[in-house]
Parts: structure tokens; C-alpha cells; sequence
């Protein structure tokens, strides 16, 4: 029996399990430096946000390959720092580069954060680099989050803007559109932007017992490759599917209108497109 089967999973996130512990997670695991590399600016930047302290005991939330994680523990040198992902096989990712990195204060565990039963209040910060916003149901999710945080424990989320503020996705749908009325998902919907809405998140954190809950922009770049054929085999990796069922025809044209806007931002640095996100920071009333 795979560990996928066994794993408790809230029946809202069941796709999400498919999709993580499947193709997807397979390819976010074999490109981790370059999904790090990323978002390499919104990661320094929520670290920054969490103010860890050396004692801290944190949950890492959608961790992937565990960067946040193995920093997290770093920082929290006295204390410990659990990552929790569907992603079998990008926590044996993780579990490789915590031990090669020396990281002995963190773990990993693959659960689902909306039902995984945590101790309640054996955590003083929860934190999510991109991953709080694939809940299922956003309520339930943060409600059980708060529970584990002990009172005054501390929540800091980096989540997307809406798409209008994310040049990134906007280039990347445009293009392999391929002459269909495609838009990026909507936000408030499961998905990379269900946290766009300042009031949207102060709602649904405010029911789930938390207080000051404070959201402050990021506009920063996002690195895609270092060359041109980099950046466009790694937006196919995670985009190709938008080209499933089309011609021949309208694939090649989509293929070259996702070519030449990649040329366009190429730079000395990279191929860079621009992106915004909240870093959301709120304490467990």
C-alpha cells in the first residue's frame, strides 16, 4: 500500500493529494533549486515577517522540498521545526537535504493541515511560503492551524496577489492560450490566488481565532531560468497542460508566442517576470 492511500485527507483536498503526490509533486521534487530559486526574494522576505526566535517550535505548511523548513530549524536552533506536505515524494526530497545540510531539528511528515490532528498548542509559529492558499476549505484549514499554535502563537503566510499583479501568470495564460478565452483562476477559489482579498483573508483568519491580522505587499521579480530554453522548458513542466487537447497547429503557435515573451524578460540576471504577493502576519488570539 503506498503512503498516498494511507494518509488522512479532508475529502475537499482529494484532487489536490492526486495532483501533489503524483506527476506534479514528481516534478516540483527533480526542479527544487530552480522552484527555490524562484521565489527567492518572497522567501527572505516572509523569514523576515516570522521573526523566528531560537526557541520557536514550527510548522511548516506545504513545505515541498523543505527549504522553509530547513531554515525555519536553523533559526530555531533550540527549537525544532515540523514540515508537513502531501508530497511523498518531495518530503524524501526534503528528508535528503536536511540530513545532507546537517538540519537535525528538522522533520518532515506527509499530512494534510486541514485535518492533521497536531497537538493542540504545541506550536508557537505557523508558517506557509505559498501553500496555505490549495486549502479546500479555508475555514476548517486555518481553524485546526489555530488550534495547534499555542495562545499567542504566530501566523505568517506568504500568498499571491490577484493576477492583475502578477505579471507572471498573466504572460504565461496569454500565451498558451492558444487563441482559447483562457483567464488564470479566480481568486477566493482553492488555487494560487484564494488569498488575494486583504478582506476576504482578515474574515476567514478573524473566524479561525486569529487576531492582527496584518497584510503587507511584495512586488518582486521571479526568476523562471537562466537562459531562454531554461525558462521555457520549466514553464512548460508546470504549465504543458493548458496545451492538452489542442492542434497541432495552435500548439506550435503557443509555444512561440510562450517563446518570445520569454525573450522579452530576459535579463543579465535571468529570465524575470514581475509578481506580488501578501506576507500575512496574524497571532492566535
Amino acid at each position: 500500500m503506498s503512503e498516498a492511500s494511507t494518509v488522512r485527507v479532508a475529502s475537499s483536498n482529494a484532487e489536490q493529494l492526486a495532483a501533489w503526490d503524483g506527476d506534479e509533486g514528481e516534478y516540483w521534487a527533480s526542479h527544487a533549486d530552480d522552484y527555490d530559486r524562484s521565489v527567492a526574494v518572497h522567501h527572505r522576505a516572509l523569514l523576515d515577517v516570522a521573526e523566528v526566535q531560537v526557541t520557536d517550535r514550527v510548522l511548516d505548511i506545504g513545505c515541498g522540498t523543505g527549504q522553509t523548513t530547513r531554515d525555519l530549524a536553523r533559526a530555531a536552533g533550540a527549537g525544532s521545526a515540523l514540515g508537513v506536505d502531501l508530497s511523498s515524494r518531495m518530503l524524501d526530497e526534503a528528508r535528503i537535504r536536511a540530513a545532507a545540510e546537517g538540519v537535525d531539528n528538522a522533520t518532515f511528515e506527509q499530512a494534510d493541515a486541514q485535518v492533521h490532528p497536531f497537538a493542540a498548542g504545541s506550536f508557537d509559529l505557523a508558517l506557509s511560503r505559498t501553500g496555505a492558499m490549495f486549502f479546500g476549505d479555508q475555514p476548517a484549514a486555518f481553524a485546526n492551524i489555530s488550534r495547534a499554535l499555542r495562545p499567542g502563537g504566530r501566523l505568517a503566510l506568504a500568498a499571491w496577489q490577484a493576477p492583475d499583479r502578477n505579471e507572471w501568470i498573466q504572460a504565461f495564460f496569454g500565451a498558451l492560450a492558444a487563441g482559447r478565452d483562457l483567464s488564470p483562476p479566480p481568486a477566493g477559489a482553492p488555487g494560487p490566488f484564494a488569498l488575494a482579498e486583504p478582506d476576504h483573508v482578515r474574515t476567514v483568519l478573524g473566524g479561525a481565532g486569529f487576531a492582527d491580522v496584518d497584510l503587507e505587499p511584495l512586488q518582486a521579480p521571479m526568476w523562471f531560468g537562466g537562459t531562454v530554453d531554461g525558462a521555457h522548458a520549466f514553464v512548460l513542466g508546470q504549465l504543458g497542460w493548458m496545451l492538452e487537447g489542442v492542434d497541432a497547429n495552435a500548439r506550435s503557435q503557443a509555444l512561440e508566442a510562450l517563446r518570445t515573451v520569454i525573450v522579452a524578460h530576459a535579463t543579465a540576471d535571468g529570465v524575470l517576470f514581475d509578481s506580488g504577493c501578501w506576507l500575512i502576519r496574524a497571532v492566535r488570539s
